[in-house]
């Protein structure tokens, strides 16, 4: 079986730099190999005309089946994403299982070389996040812990892009015993 898989899954064209320093990221922090996956569709059964985003739940559910060779799966998108409980999330993932997303939609601070690499920043934190609930970590109180709650942008922003010390011990003692 695969390591984890990172594709892009979002309507217009992939930024290559955005898509590597995220594969950078998660392989340095999570010390996995992440490989690039193509995807030549996207899940079009996601899309809720009524609310004009897409379902995560389903997104979820059609990286799984696209990719059953992965240990995990990471679908990055430009669209906007919600949970029928919430009006939007940045991501979402199955806590210990396979399959994530996360959405730029609402991570761009807008254009420039600074905007660029707040984005970059914001969607490294929040995919390491959301992979942090597929390997099992529940969202974390110490301040500053990537795995912490983020309502908002600026949650985000005051995150570390790394696990904190407790939620590193965590990663890797699930890391032994999946082995």
């Amino acid at each position: 079986m695969e390591g984890l898989v990172l594709c892009w899954i979002g309507e217009k064209d992939a930024q290559a730099g955005l898509i590597e320093t995220v594969r950078a990221h998660l392989g340095s922090e999570l010390r996995v190999n992440v490989a690039n996956g193509f995807e030549p569709e996207r899940p079009g059964e996601a899309w809720d005309a009524r609310r004009r985003q897409y379902e995560t739940g389903r997104i979820l559910r059609w990286l799984e089946s696209r990719h059953a060779g992965a240990a995990k799966v990471l679908g990055l998108t430009d669209v906007d994403l919600f949970i029928p409980i919430l009006t939007f999330v940045f991501g979402e993932a199955q806590l210990g299982g396979r399959a994530a997303v996360v959405s730029t939609a609402r991570l761009s601070p807008g254009n420039g070389s600074r905007g660029e690499r707040l984005l970059a920043e914001r969607l490294r934190k929040e995919a390491l996040h959301e992979l942090g609930h597929a390997y099992g970590l529940v969202h974390c109180g110490n301040p500053g812990c990537v795995m912490g709650r983020s309502p908002g942008v600026l949650e985000i922003d005051s995150k570390r892009p790394s696990l904190c010390t407790d939620c590193r011990l965590l990663y890797d003692e699930g890391l032994r015993h999946a082995r």
